[in-house]
């Protein structure tokens, strides 16, 4: 069993991210996000907190832009129209889930695909699909690059994937298929899921469900990617876990990421990275 390090080669990535960033400032070429939340979640005030300090860090103008939950879907458009047209704004990035009354998919798909950095909008996931360049989403984005920086072979492997969101599943099965494995999506509905996922030489978990996966899920040998991140009490201990079972796992596989420690810290070096993309030519 070999540990996949997400915080090794997430330093990795950043110390990069830097050095792109001072380069481009050379040319006077200057970068701005503005990150939107509507209301006052206290988990995504957190969350907004440290990202802004990874993006003070690399050199990244970071601005907050905090609405209030009663805000109309009309008004929030229209916000975001004025950051679209505002050509010292590179980047807008929203924070999910918004109020109910608020239609999701319509907000992220008016955010111009160009300033689309988390690409959630409905462009950027069809140009994903089509194998064209494009924002992808960044946790997604994230776990790729950890399985190509630790030369996990990709070609000809079987894939599955558990979950079949936006954010995660769906994209993440397309990367896989970019880089030509054979891949299975599961879900909810799937029947003898058990069965399905010990078939896989990659098996990547977004289940949202803490410790779902177990070794019998598990084929021996398996590489195993742990996209959930979840609090538990252990004997009056606080203690993070993920979608798999670590501790019934590990021994199992040939490689495994950790949580914490694994897939979470690449998401913010991603969205970093599409930022630069929105003013360099990469």
């Amino acid at each position: 069993m070999n540990l996949i390090d997400g915080n090794l080669i997430s330093k990795s990535i950043f110390s990069e991210l830097k050095d792109k960033v001072s380069k481009l400032m050379l040319d006077n070429k200057k970068i701005t996000l503005v990150d939107i939340l509507v209301g006052n979640d206290d988990a995504s005030k957190i969350y907004i907190a440290n990202k802004k300090k990874k993006f003070d860090e690399v050199g990244i103008n970071f601005v907050e832009c905090d609405l209030p939950d009663d805000i109309s879907e009309s008004d929030l458009i229209k916000r975001i129209d004025q950051l679209n047209s505002d050509d010292s704004v590179n980047a807008i990035f929203i924070e999910l889930p918004l109020p109910k009354h608020i239609n999701e998919k319509n907000i992220i798909d008016k955010i111009k695909p160009e300033k689309d950095v988390d690409g959630f909008g409905a462009n950027n996931l069809g140009a994903l699909l089509q194998g064209k360049k494009c924002f992808i989403p960044c946790t997604a984005h994230g776990i790729w690059e950890l399985m190509k920086r630790t030369d996990i072979e990709i070609a000809g492997k079987h894939c599955v994937v558990v979950g079949r969101s936006n954010i995660v599943g769906k994209p993440v099965a397309l990367l896989m298929l970019r880089e030509d494995a054979t891949v299975t999506i599961c879900h909810s509905k799937t029947k003898n899921i058990k069965d399905i996922c010990k078939t896989a030489d990659i098996l990547i978990v977004a289940t949202g469900k803490a410790k779902s996966i177990d070794d019998t899920y598990v084929k021996e040998g398996a590489v195993v990617i742990d996209v959930g991140i979840h609090r538990e009490v252990v004997d009056g201990v606080k203690k993070v876990c993920g979608d798999v079972d670590f501790d019934k796992v590990a021994d199992h596989t040939s490689y495994i990421t950790p949580v914490p420690g694994g897939v979470g810290p690449m998401t913010v070096n991603m969205l970093i990275k599409h930022c630069i993309e929105t003013v360099s030519n990469e």
